[in-house]
């Protein structure tokens, strides 16, 4: 029962409790570029979904094989493996799709959810949890997606999934522009920071590189710790001369 439990908190909490673009804040960048219609947005999140599980199954399964020194370049060869495989699918059965998608149907590859997932879960935990966790996480992608694909598409185009609404008239093009997905996807943070504040949960922030699960092995990372090092005892040095004076 215990394991039962576990298992199924391992598949909600990526649906709305770390739902990873609006309690997480990762992946706005597809989030925001492939959201401006429902479809672009189901095939994004489908896909990603997909690529997710896969590869943290795949990722579990190879854990106690893959050297620690080379675990991320391990990652990155494992899901550009599936992102092939669903590309070349999507090509060859969805073409308006993969019209829609464009390039950033390929970046899944670096797709900061999947490599986050493989990092900080997948690589420590049982194949199935590693599954219902990736399962969890990609639906919880997809639907802030279609979330966002909705809002945007109504108000933007007047439409829903292409298929024109009865009776809109007069629909505001700002919401499928640039500075319509940032609105949108600003307003559905703040909501979702509204209801965290009510049922007494953390606030979606951006924590910088620090909360990052990659940032121990991110050489930018590593040079902005060299960097305020540096700087640490260079002031060091200039308040031990201030004192001598």
């Amino acid at each position: 029962m215990a394991k039962k439990k576990g298992l199924m908190h391992e598949f909600t909490k990526g649906l709305v409790k770390e739902n990873p673009v609006l309690r997480l804040v990762l992946g706005t960048c597809p989030t925001l570029a492939v959201s401006t219609s429902v479809e672009s947005a189901i095939g994004m999140g489908l896909a990603a979904t997909i690529v997710l599980l896969c590869s943290n199954i795949v990722i579990s399964a190879l854990k106690k094989v893959i050297p620690s020194k080379v675990r991320i370049p391990a990652y990155i060869v494992i899901i550009a493996s599936f992102v092939t495989i669903v590309q070349m699918l999507v090509k060859a059965y969805l073409p308006a799709v993969d019209k829609q998608l464009g390039i950033y149907l390929p970046l899944i590859v670096v797709n900061c959810i999947i490599l986050g997932r493989a990092e900080a879960f997948a690589c420590k935990n049982s194949v199935l949890a590693s599954a219902c966790d990736g399962l969890g996480m990609g639906i919880g992608f997809t639907a802030a997606l279609l979330l966002m694909g909705t809002i945007r598409e109504v108000l933007g185009a007047g439409s829903f999934a292409g298929i024109a609404i009865p009776g809109f008239t007069s629909p505001m093009l700002f919401f499928i522009l640039p500075p319509g997905g940032f609105f949108v996807f600003g307003i559905l943070i703040a909501l979702a920071n509204k209801i965290s504040d009510k049922k007494g949960l953390a606030r979606a922030d951006l924590k910088g590189c620090e909360a990052c699960p990659m940032s121990g092995s991110c050489a930018m990372q590593k040079k902005e710790e060299e960097k305020a090092a540096a700087q640490a005892v260079e002031e060091t040095k200039t308040e031990g001369k201030e004192e001598n004076k």
